[in-house]
């Protein structure tokens, strides 16, 4: 228990320090490096995972609640962009699981799960399943969700002077209790229904998909109040930053390193892809970055509903990027994998 409580008091010391700094995303950059911090000095911390994942339901809420008759009829000029989502996978794939595999000397399953920017969890199952190293995979994983969450909210407010101090919703008071509870039905059915199916990210996908039929029959009329995305925040930037609680001395030498060196390579190629879709007209260059910046789909999804972009773009891209790595992870393995010698 003392873990958890650590984890949630030293969140709250970096929500008030970056409050008092007037950094941006206090409620989320704060609790990512304040608990990072004290993991690297050593302090015991762990979040609470069905608690985590109920927090995910809220911005599942957020986005599906968005989705109108008029957002639907947007989606067919998507596909110029969409069709570039796996292109850039394989570029990730191509430049990632040599440089781990030569550089840092990783196994063939473990370079490829640490490549492939799918879900964290996703990844370590089916990377533990094919023989990688879990922790290593873990320690990869939560380096690059964390750059780029970091890195992002200072590019968007350079390059678009994007205001990331709006609030992400309405106040709580002006949300009517009816439209209260039928948030609260949508996250709980619609998380539980989708679990029990066995879709992937069930947690933001279920209540997406509840709240968005109920926004496109006109039932729904109101996203989540500013204090429940608030919360959201908190908790998927402490469990960003707890993930690297235990961590050793060898794994900041060599998997941390690794970590953050493919981080450049990410970041180089999310670049390049930008400046393509952009430059091309293709889509507006803010709502480019934050659809193929391969962070976190939670955290890409705050960011996106803070800053006022296009939510269905950046989410409709990043559900056909977990999607493709995770449909693609399994095949490419037994694809690449020798079999034993008898």
């Amino acid at each position: 228990m003392k873990p958890v409580v650590y984890a949630f008091a030293i969140g709250l010391l970096g929500v008030a320090l970056f409050t008092w700094v007037d950094l941006p995303l206090p409620w989320l950059l704060g609790p990512i490096v304040s608990c990072l911090v004290a993991a690297l000095l050593g302090v015991p911390l762990k979040g609470i995972p069905v608690l985590n994942d109920s927090m995910r339901t809220i911005l599942g809420v957020a986005v599906g609640a968005t989705i109108t008759p008029a957002v639907i009829a947007t989606f067919p000029a998507m596909w110029p962009t969409l069709i570039l989502v796996p292109v850039m996978i394989l570029c990730i794939g191509g430049l990632g699981v040599p440089y781990f595999q030569r550089i840092w000397g990783y196994d063939f399953a473990t370079a490829y799960y640490s490549a492939m920017p799918g879900g964290l969890q996703d990844m370590l199952v089916f990377g533990e399943e094919a023989g990688g190293n879990p922790r290593i995979l873990s320690l990869i994983h939560a380096t690059r969700v964390l750059v780029i969450v970091v890195a992002l909210p200072f590019l968007l407010k350079g390059i678009w002077d994007a205001d990331l101090s709006n609030p992400p919703g309405e106040p709580a008071s002006a949300v009517p209790v009816s439209e209260l509870l039928l948030m609260v039905m949508c996250a709980i059915l619609g998380w539980q229904i989708t679990k029990r199916v066995g879709l992937f990210g069930a947690s933001i996908l279920g209540p997406l998909i509840a709240a968005a039929i109920l926004a496109l029959t006109g039932v729904l009329h109101h996203r989540p109040p500013a204090e429940a995305i608030w919360a959201a925040q908190f908790f998927i930037g402490m469990t960003v930053g707890s993930k690297y609680a235990g961590i050793t001395l060898t794994e900041v030498r060599r998997d941390l390193a690794a970590g953050l060196g493919f981080c450049v390579i990410l970041i180089v190629l999310t670049i390049v892809f930008v400046e393509l879709i952009y430059g091309t007209g293709l889509a507006p260059g803010q709502e480019t970055l934050l659809a193929f910046a391969p962070g976190g789909q939670a955290e890409l999804t705050v960011l996106a509903l803070i800053v006022g972009a296009d939510v269905a773009f950046v989410v409709a891209h990043h559900m056909l990027r977990i999607f493709v790595v995770i449909l693609g992870a399994p095949l490419a393995v037994r694809l690449f994998t020798k079999p034993p010698q008898s």
